[in-house]
């Protein structure tokens, strides 16, 4: 038998296996980066302890597999958070305040930093701000007089929560060149008014892109240190893995960089590509011939579609329109175009990533997926993200073919009880009730893998976690609870964190423990399943291990 480099003993382990919930102390054999073996502490010194192997006492601590995000945004996130964080502000006078306060420091060359840590604030000569909840604005259209008193002429980008639409002043539509509409490939609109003069809402990156190109670049070496910085926050809260759902060339060279230098990668990583109707066939081309780049803690070999745009502004596809109207338009020009994208890479041995909001946009990625029998030979079943409402007969459709849905439920933090929020009032009462059904997806036997979106949401997994038990703001006792019905239990929310994320990239050897695993593990003071969810969001992980180095945390 092989002798560990270290047992874990006494210990209570969550192995995720079906069927394994001893709750006795046992013990881990790791050697060589993976699990060598694991029972009662005896059988397991007898069979794996050597002259060198250590042993890590836990004293009773749980541990888990390590934590994967199955859908976040961690470099392109680092660009995107510079600037100020306009989280927390609830009406136009705050916002107000706040840029105009951001202004001055733009003008005296001052500007704040990013929330996401980085030595850069808005960029030179510009405000830029992001995290900014469309209930601001009370209903009332985005229009850039609403905030141009308060720059004074600075030229200033804005993005909404999701980074899905995006508010310009009439000073940067100025310098962006946008004087009115123009006819895009996919779905993103520069929105008008009744003349035809931008109101300055940009709905989708086509719309807002001509003025990100005229704002500064951040420096490479700043981008490659703030990503660094944030992957490595990763493991505080138990998160040893990801998926990253943006990325480009550009991307695969950054985590080949990071990889490549001191100590490597601090999280194990799979970065799907995008491709969007836009693409050229040599652009698409290009993409196609790096399915195989991969190090030691990274791959590629995903490609990331998009299928619609988000319901707070009528661009998530729906079955019937919204309160508004609008909704029934997906992002492709033609849907022949997007299922034709689905087989070309499909063929090319990629699993597909779709962007799917709306439940028309669920159901049609189906339909397109079916089309290629779900799957890449040899490659894991394609799988849908988002999914915010999804109908009855589509969550069976998923269950069918074994297609992931990949949810945020950490989203839910944007809704209003009343339902006076842009996506509950554009859906109406009988489609939002079906709003992040993860519950029924479960009881349906279709699979779930849960992430964060971030910097949508919070990167810390334990708020997802405690997202998913509770369908409310953890630590709000008396919050409302959103479609108690969908609630999960702690169990259920963990395997969505671990082998549900796991099995959606298609890696069978992580978010489990069991002999020839990779050893990536978090290390609990506490059973993750077993705490309620409002003390779940802050429940202190000890230490995790990746590729069973060992990393400790601060209690």
């Amino acid at each position: 038998m092989t002798a560990a480099d270290f047992i874990i003993d006494g210990a209570r382990i969550r192995t995720l296996l079906s069927g394994d919930a001893d709750p006795a102390p046992r013990a881990l054999a790791i050697g060589g980066g993976r699990i060598l073996g694991i029972g009662d502490s005896a059988s397991i010194r007898e069979a794996f302890a050597g002259r060198t192997t250590a042993i890590h006492p836990a004293h009773g601590a749980t541990i888990t597999p390590g934590l994967i995000d199955a859908h976040m945004h961690p470099i392109q996130g680092a660009d995107l958070t510079q600037g100020i964080d306009l989280g927390g502000i609830s009406d136009l006078a705050g916002l107000r305040d706040a840029l105009a306060a951001e202004a001055a420091r733009v003008r005296n060359g001052t500007a704040g930093g990013s929330a996401s840590g980085a030595a850069h604030g808005s960029a030179s000569g510009w405000v830029r701000g992001w995290n900014l909840d469309y209930a601001v604005f009370a209903g009332e259209p985005l229009r850039a007089e609403l905030i141009d008193d308060a720059l004074r002429g600075v030229p200033a980008l804005l993005f909404c929560f999701d980074f899905h639409t995006a508010l310009a002043s009439t000073e940067a539509l100025r310098i962006a060149g946008i004087s009115g509409a123009r006819d895009f490939d996919d779905s993103s609109e520069i929105v008008v008014d009744a003349t035809g003069r931008p109101t300055g809402e940009l709905r989708e990156d086509s719309a807002y892109q001509p003025v990100l190109a005229r704002m500064p670049e951040l420096d490479p070496a700043a981008l490659l240190d703030a990503a660094r910085r944030t992957l490595a926050g990763m493991r505080r809260s138990g998160l040893t893995g990801g998926t990253i759902m943006d990325g480009n060339s550009a991307t695969l060279d950054l985590l080949q960089a990071i990889d490549g230098s001191g100590s490597g990668l601090p999280v194990r990583l799979v970065s799907a590509m995008d491709v969007k109707p836009t693409y050229s066939t040599a652009e698409r081309a290009a993409i196609r011939a790096q399915r195989g780049r991969a190090g030691a803690r990274w791959r590629g070999g995903v490609i990331k579609l998009y299928a619609d745009g988000v319901i707070d502004t009528g661009a998530g596809w729906l079955y019937e329109a919204d309160a508004d109207g609008e909704g029934l338009a997906g992002f492709w020009g033609e849907q022949r175009e997007f299922t034709e994208a689905v087989r070309e890479f499909t063929a090319a041995g990629f699993q597909i990533a779709t962007h799917a909001i709306g439940d028309r946009a669920v159901g049609e990625t189906i339909t397109a997926y079916e089309s290629v029998g779900c799957a890449a030979l040899g490659r894991a079943v394609h799988r849908i993200e988002h999914l915010e409402t999804l109908h009855p007969r589509d969550v069976e459709r998923l269950a069918v073919h074994g297609i992931t849905a990949s949810m945020q439920l950490p989203h839910m933090q944007w809704r209003i009880a009343d339902g006076s929020d842009e996506w509950a009032r554009r859906l109406g009462p009988e489609r939002a009730a079906r709003a992040w059904n993860a519950g029924s997806v479960l009881r349906a036997g279709a699979p779930l893998a849960l992430g964060s979106d971030w910097p949508i949401a919070s990167l810390d997994a334990r708020v997802g976690l405690a997202w998913a038990v509770l369908r409310r703001h953890p630590g709000d006792l008396d919050g409302f609870v959103y479609e108690p019905a969908e609630r999960l239990t702690g169990a259920q929310a963990l395997h969505g964190y671990t082998r549900g994320a796991a099995l959606a990239q298609g890696d069978d050897d992580l978010g489990v423990i069991r002999p020839g695993a990779i050893a990536d593990l978090a290390v609990w003071a506490e059973d993750p399943t077993e705490v309620n969810g409002d003390d779940l969001a802050q429940l202190p992980v000890l230490a995790t291990y990746l590729d069973g180095q060992r990393e400790d945390h601060a209690a």
